[in-house]
């Protein structure tokens, strides 16, 4: 007997019903997306490395899936090179091409290439799988979807401001209660100053972003492995363990901070995001079902990609135990890794497998969303099924998700495909119902039956 077929770990099929459910997920934010003013473009699934390598840090270098060279992709390599240990190199010499890990940076580069064509600010939104070769475990995937939204070519922080009105509206549809959390990389960058560490502010960043997944100690330990003084680490605990009101947490950061301009500027960015989303939300809140979103400053949100520059974001779902959901930031120099210096941007993404995993623990899904085919005609055999046909295209013309069964099986087999399928009606049309005309409809959920016109069908289902 021959093996079962798998697939990678890390990476899952989607049937019929778990399709209906994603594409929920994808048309809400798409939907959200243009609202605002974005436009869809695509990149390919795979770049070239050079447009990869070193945009993510050197823990994101690793993660990035390479794929070797077509071809004799061993010609004019050493043989003594293939029995080391293999270098970055040698991996440089069979791959000149990657899986993309996110969408920001082919966006950069798509920016840069198409900079004649595009109108600034420019404001795109991208859904598309992206691939990264990480240990899977819950929640963590190594291929999932990224659907993100970019404003690029503005300064303004207004942008900030409605990328989080956009997450707001998002989680609002959704049903998702969700806590939006705020820091800036400018204020990271003056406490790094203010502990004499200016130079670590990468290993401090990507150090206590793991606070929520290791705890205080291991960050603590993380950072000594780092080569941060013992000293300059107990500076930094009362600042990481920071707490009250966002107003609480930002005159405390002012004061720590009154030496250090850049730590002040970011201080100032988030004030201004925080004060301008909630004069925009509240209002519309009055009214409105599943309430809003909290904005949350948190300085230990440090998101460990080395491209964000001001503000950035993380999502954290409220009643359901996952990593974030949503996150993103400002890059003002991402571009100029291109060649195109001085263009700034700022984007989020939402993980829509991630989101995709929340709503069906809270079983937040609309009831429609599971019903794909509306109605079913019985076959009974050629001339009931020719007798059908027009009133299927009719239906199907009044915009009614029909089907007929294809063949002349028996009865109960066909209305147990109905039930299997959870088809809301059934039409049928035996030698009695043709003689006169019509078709009797019967409704799956409560059973009734009804004998009626063919014009009659969709007007009955639509209400």
């Amino acid at each position: 007997m021959a093996q079962k077929p798998s697939i990678p770990k890390g990476t899952r099929d989607f049937g019929p019903a778990e399709m209906a459910r994603r594409n929920y997920i994808f048309d809400t934010i798409r939907s959200v997306y243009a609202l605002y003013g974005f436009r869809q473009i695509e990149t390919p699934a795979m770049e070239n490395l050079s447009t990869l390598m070193g945009k993510y840090g050197e823990e994101g270098d690793k993660l990035l899936f390479k794929i070797l060279n077509s071809g004799d992709f061993l010609r004019g390599i050493d043989a003594n090179e293939l029995s080391g240990e293999g270098s970055p190199k040698l991996a440089a010499q069979l791959c000149e091409k990657g899986l993309r890990y996110d969408l920001t940076v082919p966006f950069a580069r798509y920016v840069v290439q198409h900079r004649e064509e595009l109108t600034l600010p420019f404001r795109r939104f991208q859904i598309q799988p992206v691939w990264r070769a990480d240990r899977p475990q819950k929640g963590r995937y190594r291929e999932f979807y990224q659907c993100d939204a970019d404003v690029v070519g503005s300064d303004s922080l207004l942008n900030e401001v409605e990328l989080m009105q956009i997450v707001d509206e998002v989680f609002r549809r959704f049903g998702i209660r969700v806590c939006i959390k705020i820091n800036n990389r400018k204020i990271l960058t003056g406490i790094a100053e203010i502990i004499g560490q200016a130079d670590k502010i990468v290993d401090i960043t990507v150090a206590i972003d793991k606070l929520d997944k290791i705890g205080l100690d291991n960050v603590n330990a993380e950072l000594a492995e780092a080569g941060i003084p013992a000293d300059a680490i107990e500076k930094l605990q009362p600042i990481i363990q920071l707490s009250g009101s966002n107003a609480d947490k930002l005159a405390t950061m002012r004061a720590v901070l009154k030496d250090s301009e850049i730590g002040l500027k970011g201080i100032d960015e988030v004030e201004f995001v925080l004060n301008q989303f909630a004069a925009v939300t509240a209002p519309s809140l009055q009214g409105r079902a599943g309430g809003g979103s909290s904005l949350e400053f948190d300085l230990t949100l440090a998101r460990g990609l080395n491209y964000y520059t001001g503000c950035i974001f993380e999502v954290k779902a409220l009643d359901v135990e996952i990593g974030s959901i949503t996150g993103g930031g400002r890059y003002d120099n991402l571009t100029g890794i291109f060649g195109m210096p001085g263009l700034s941007g700022v984007g989020i993404s939402f993980g829509a497998d991630r989101i995709y995993d929340v709503l069906n623990q809270l079983d937040l899904y609309p009831k429609e969303v599971s019903t794909a085919t509306q109605l079913l005609f019985v076959n009974f055999g050629e001339a009931e099924a020719a007798y059908a046909l027009p009133a299927v295209a009719a239906c199907r013309q009044a915009g009614i998700r029909t089907e007929i069964y294809p063949d002349a099986a028996k009865m109960k087999k066909q209305m147990q495909y109905a039930n299997a399928r959870e088809i809301p009606f059934v039409a049928l049309a035996g030698e009695s119902e043709m003689a006169e005309g019509k078709f009797t409809l019967k409704n799956m959920t409560t059973g009734e039956q009804q004998l009626i016109s063919a014009s009659e069908i969709a007007r009955i289902i639509q209400s």
